[in-house]
């Protein structure tokens, strides 16, 4: 690794101060800011606030974002006319641009939407404020993001963010509308036909209506906000299809409301969600400058970009040229043209895994050498790279990591992403990539940094091994609800990740530097923090 790895831990301290002080630069002195977004994210969980934000500030753009009390968790679902009332506030007349989730405005909060329990005329209500609020900021530019419900597999998927029924009938839930999705598009065999039948008898009738009566609410809101981009409310809507799957409820609902905004040019529905904040935010910087990144996408051998994905409901090609889309860039076919690499790591059969299975060691699979070798002669070529991580979802690829770090090129690319989702992975990275062209190097190491300590260290690695010890610990809680054993597990995973550091990045030394904190009561996510820089070589 190059001495410019000493320059990124010390850098990331600082940018922790950024944080707590709102500050947009990493010196002493004033700097002139000539780009001011206003940012509404969709819940308060790092990877959407803070790391997003975080982007944005060292892509020089300063952000106005709501104080972390008026952000939706999992347990407070937050307050839409509180951030109704904060954003009128905030709405200045110096600001460049507005990126603003309508399920925050909606509901107050991702989590919020699936959850609450506000009566549909309500929920239509708010919506219609967006008018009121573009009669009163006629010429800023307001891009909107909101969720098709999404569909969890199964209760345990569903993460307890769900109405409580759906940990006892989630799966039955999911079986239903699958199968009532694959009845509107091929119909149904004898057999399909029965268990269809058994699976209404099976699920309460009062669990099923309520369900689908949130449903039905969140269908109408968004028809509503399409209605808005139809009118130019909005200067774009991004809809993005929640967890979900070929046959299900979000994909049913989720092409009817393609049909319903169908020759919009301003709207789009795709897979995933999480991303879709930086995609938006990524889209009115390009908007305001005026530019188009070309974007040549490269796929691993095999299957590629045919592979459908866990938890989408498309082939991963259709979800990322949408996306490039969205983002206010341009596909191209030809890679001499393109302005950035991305290299998308699928798996050769076009399978994909959760991070936690034996599978994701860090000898060589099938295609990671490939994948890796590719990657490098595309540097070696002078070429921008930017690495989507989609292999394995809920964290990165542990063979592919090895690679590029035997060949020294972790901090040669220009972004890389390897959490939750394929299309979140691919989302994110393509977005911070595109930014990077704003950045100076070590802005660029320093998130490089943050997603290997975050997607390759934490949820590929050390996130299995302190879950493993929870029992260890003393006290109530679990995986799930942390409770009495959140600091202890705070500790053993900054721990953990010191190890892990020292291995992978031995430029990094300090093990009371590491901080670890679970913002949701979770092992989910954690948020990885520094105390202070202390770095030497070795």
């Amino acid at each position: 690794m190059t001495e410019k790895i000493f320059k990124v831990v010390a850098c990331v301290s600082l940018s922790l101060m950024i944080f707590v002080t709102g500050s947009t630069v990493c010196s002493a002195k004033k700097k002139v800011v000539q780009e001011k977004i206003l940012y509404i994210p969709h819940d308060s969980r790092p990877i959407v606030n803070k790391h997003t934000i975080e982007i944005l500030e060292k892509a020089g753009i300063q952000i106005i974002s709501p104080p972390a009390e008026l952000l939706g968790d999992r347990e407070n679902l937050g307050d839409p006319d509180l951030l109704w009332d904060w954003l009128n506030k905030n709405a200045k007349k110096d600001l460049t641009a507005a990126v603003i989730s309508a399920d925050s405005l909606l509901y107050g909060s991702l989590v919020g939407s699936r959850k609450h329990d506000f009566d549909g005329d309500t929920i239509l209500a708010r919506a219609d404020l967006f008018k009121e609020f573009r009669r009163k900021h006629k010429k800023l530019p307001l891009y909107v993001f909101g969720s098709i419900m999404r569909t969890p597999r199964t209760g345990l998927a569903s993460g307890y963010e769900e109405p409580d029924y759906y940990r006892y009938y989630g799966t039955n839930i999911f079986r239903l509308t699958e199968l009532m999705d694959k009845q509107e598009l091929e119909g149904l065999t004898p057999r399909e036909i029965k268990e269809f039948n058994f699976l209404q008898r099976l699920i309460p009738t009062k669990a099923i209506e309520d369900w689908m009566g949130r449903r039905e609410k969140n269908f109408d809101a968004n028809k509503k906000l399409i209605d808005c981009a139809r009118d130019k409310t909005f200067d774009y809507l991004l809809l993005g299809r929640d967890d979900n799957a070929p046959f299900s409820q979000t994909h049913n609902e989720g092409r009817k409301l393609s049909t319903y905004g169908s020759g919009l040019s301003d709207y789009m529905t795709t897979a995933g969600i999480d991303e879709i904040g930086l995609v938006l935010l990524t889209r009115a910087v390009n908007v305001r400058a005026n530019t188009s990144p070309k974007i040549f996408v490269k796929y691993n051998w095999g299957r590629g970009g045919r592979t459908i994905p866990a938890y989408s409901d498309e082939p991963i090609d259709d979800s990322i040229r949408a996306v490039i889309k969205a983002a206010g860039a341009t596909f191209v076919d030809d890679e001499a043209r393109a302005d950035f690499i991305l290299a998308v790591n699928t798996d050769p059969n076009g399978e994909t895994f959760e991070a936690n299975d034996l599978r994701n060691g860090d000898e060589p699979r099938e295609g990671t050498k490939f994948f890796a070798d590719t990657v490098q002669n595309y540097i070696d070529g002078g070429k921008k790279v930017i690495v989507a991580d989609v292999t394995f979802s809920n964290g990165s690829d542990n063979a592919l990591m090895a690679q590029l770090k035997e060949k020294k090129i972790l901090f040669k690319l220009k972004a890389y992403a390897g959490w939750n989702t394929a299309t979140n992975s691919a989302g994110f990275a393509l977005g911070t990539g595109i930014l990077s062209a704003r950045m100076k190097d070590n802005a660029v190491d320093e998130l490089l940094l943050r997603r290997y300590l975050d997607d390759w260290a934490y949820q590929a690695n050390v996130r299995q091994m302190a879950a493993a010890q929870l029992d260890w610990i003393a006290g109530d809680g679990r995986y799930e609800f942390l409770n009495d054993k959140r600091d202890s597990a705070a500790e053993s995973c900054a721990a953990l990740l010191e190890i892990f550091v020292q291995r992978n990045l031995p430029k990094f030394t300090g093990s009371d530097n590491l901080i670890v904190n679970f913002p949701w009561n979770r092992m989910f996510e954690a948020e990885i923090s520094f105390g202070r820089s202390t770095t030497h070589a070795r």
